[in-house]
């Protein structure tokens, strides 16, 4: 199986560092295969790839999107059976757009090959003006990019990030940002960016599982209380009538009592014999952000999700995010207890919260996030 990565950006954004990057970084042990596709007549950047015994195929005399794409697919072909890669990286022409060269690299029935990722270099400090002037190709790249890594960050004011990762957003929701400097990072995690490793939605189904283990296990007991079916005790009857609000309510959650009657859910004996799954216990709440923090605006915010009737039932946030002084802040709260330390940098901030009947909007707020 040969894997084919394409390295999408325009001119001048930083493909050609990026893959440098990877390929002493990221890539270790894979043989590899770069295909360059320069707009013009002579590849400029194949030389230090080829010193660092990068096998080199280039195509210069258009792009892999229009005129080429017969010939890219011979190419192709014969890099295949020539070298038989691990992987092949694929950098074409700044100016094209990516959904083309993704079209023509699905063209080639031939081999046992994956693509694996479609990643656009942007430069952060020009995404504004490029929008404004090449829309139809910038704006291309961003859209198909299964992942979206931003580049000359340094120097950017907050509000100019916020507003380079909102542009991106606007035409691509899901993929991942990166949007910390590159030299804060290994070649490994721009991998996983790429490959979709360690993400958000991963790390906020680890959380849950992780609660869903301890709620069931009753490694401890400030759990949901989401669903309860007690119909015939006291405290149930108030739930159901006055909400997650009320004082005895309130105070059944943190005091913790787990007697025969607790209503945790951690025991099928409702009255329908019904075992509630994680997804139905608990609710999740993430975001990706580029702000930067400090450790004393971290720690507040943690201690302020004690606040149930503000938040909701907030029974686990876990975290890391950028800190004004350079460093990184990670950090992980279980009710009552923030722990809050500094730690390796990661492709962009990150704020995960598990809980029940979560108050999304109010946890954003805090966190100063959209």
């Amino acid at each position: 199986m040969t894997k084919i990565t394409i390295f999408s950006g325009f001119l001048g954004a930083g493909k050609t560092t990026l893959i440098k990057k990877l390929i002493k970084e990221g890539y270790k042990g894979e043989k590899l295969v770069l295909i360059e596709n320069e707009f013009g007549q002579i590849g400029i950047d194949g030389g230090f790839l080829k010193d660092a015994g990068i096998e080199i195929t280039e195509m210069n005399s258009g792009c892999i999107c229009c005129s080429l794409v017969g010939d890219f697919g011979k190419a192709l072909v014969k890099v295949l059976d020539e070298y038989k890669p691990d992987r092949i990286l694929i950098e074409p022409s700044g100016v094209g757009k990516l959904s083309d060269v993704i079209n023509a690299v699905r063209n080639i029935d031939a081999h046992d090959v994956e693509l694996d990722g479609f990643t656009t270099i942007v430069d952060a400090k020009k995404c504004k003006m490029y929008q404004k002037n090449f829309g139809e190709f910038f704006n291309n790249q961003i859209t198909y990019a299964s992942c979206v890594i931003l580049s000359h960050t340094s120097g950017l004011t907050q509000e100019q990030l916020n507003d380079t990762v909102q542009r991106i957003r606007e035409f691509n929701k899901e993929a991942p940002i990166v949007t910390t400097e590159w030299d804060e990072l290994s070649g490994a995690q721009i991998v996983d960016a790429m490959t979709q490793k360690n993400t958000l939605s991963d790390e906020l189904k680890s959380l849950l599982e992780e609660e869903h283990e301890h709620h069931h296990h009753h490694d401890h007991d400030d759990e949901e209380h989401e669903h309860h079916h007690h119909d015939h005790d006291d405290e149930e009857h108030e739930h159901h009538h006055h909400h997650d609000n009320d004082d005895e309510e309130h105070e059944h959650h943190h005091h913790h009592d787990h007697g025969p009657d607790c209503t945790c859910g951690c025991h099928d004996h409702d009255h329908e014999h019904h075992h509630h799954h994680a997804d139905e216990v608990f609710t999740s709440w993430g975001k990706e952000t580029p702000r930067t923090y400090t450790m004393e605006a971290i720690t507040a915010a943690l201690e302020s999700l004690g606040d149930e009737e503000k938040f909701g039932l907030v029974l686990r946030a876990k975290g890391i995010v950028a800190g004004e002084d350079g460093q990184w802040i990670h950090f992980d709260y279980v009710p009552g207890v923030p722990d809050v330390r500094t730690g390796s940098a990661e492709t962009t901030g990150r704020l995960c919260v598990i809980g029940s009947k979560l108050n999304e909007e109010a946890i954003a707020k805090l966190f100063l996030v959209d």
